[in-house]
């Protein structure tokens, strides 16, 4: 894949490029302890839910989603929103989010963050949980960025998530297999509609929308009609998602 001009993960936020990066290990490590604390705090181990790592992760979601799209933007100067929203959203997924909290050793600090009488059965369930810990992973992102800023804290997602953005990049997913799949064990079939054509026929631009039992469940553009319908699965399976949270 050819690479633009732009900034090297290292430059990103940067207002010296030769400063050295911060890991995020480094910055949870630096982390204040209420911030700490928070951040691998359970909802059900607080009597308000606001006390646990869920405001984190909501801002930490946000400052991740904005880290990589700030260093993928430069590199790949020619590659239109379509590809650049695909990649993303595949290396800031759960599953991408879930690799880095165990190179964190998430597992092991929501072990030692539980609460007296905690039984071991429940803390394991929590810790087996892939949703647990892309949202602790989020929600340490969302704890460094109060306390370090933008500046320091993106260029550490980036180098933390740079596996996952060059598995992305090498080894993309298809939505619509991924969509199906999921779909399939609700015994539910997807149908994908193209509704809408525009532009001249050199350049060409589709809307399709996939549809469960004549419901929308997700819409998508793109320059081919294959293109909208992996643009409308991903949006499907975001849907399906926030359903599940």
């Amino acid at each position: 894949m050819p690479r633009g001009s732009g900034p090297e993960p290292q430059d990103l936020g940067s207002a010296e490029g030769a400063r050295k990066v911060d890991s995020l290990e480094e910055l949870l490590a630096e982390l204040p302890e209420d911030l700490r604390r928070q951040a691998f705090t359970h909802a059900s181990w607080v009597d308000h839910r606001s006390d646990s790592y869920e405001r984190l992760a909501f801002l930490g979601d946000v400052v991740l989603s904005l880290a990589v799209s700030t260093h993928l933007y430069p590199r790949f100067e020619r590659q239109g929103a379509g590809r650049l929203t695909k990649v993303r959203a595949q290396a800031v997924s759960g599953a991408s989010c879930a690799n880095v909290a165990r190179e964190l050793d998430v597992p092991d600090s929501l072990r030692a963050a539980a609460p007296e009488g905690t039984t071991g059965r429940s803390a394991e369930m929590l810790v087996a949980s892939e949703r647990v810990l892309a949202s602790i992973c989020e929600a340490i992102i969302g704890a460094a960025y109060l306390a370090f800023g933008f500046e320091r804290t993106a260029p550490a997602v980036v180098e933390s998530f740079a596996e996952e953005i060059e598995e992305a990049l090498e080894h993309p997913v298809d939505y619509k297999s991924v969509l199906q799949e999921r779909l399939a064990r609700r015994a539910e079939v997807v149908t994908y509609l193209t509704v809408a054509e525009d532009g001249p026929a050199h350049d060409r631009s589709f809307i399709a929308v996939a549809e469960v039992d004549g419901e929308e469940l997700g819409r998508g553009e793109g320059k081919t009609k294959k293109g909208a319908e992996q643009e409308a699965a991903l949006h499907a399976l975001d849907r399906l998602d926030e359903a599940a949270s």
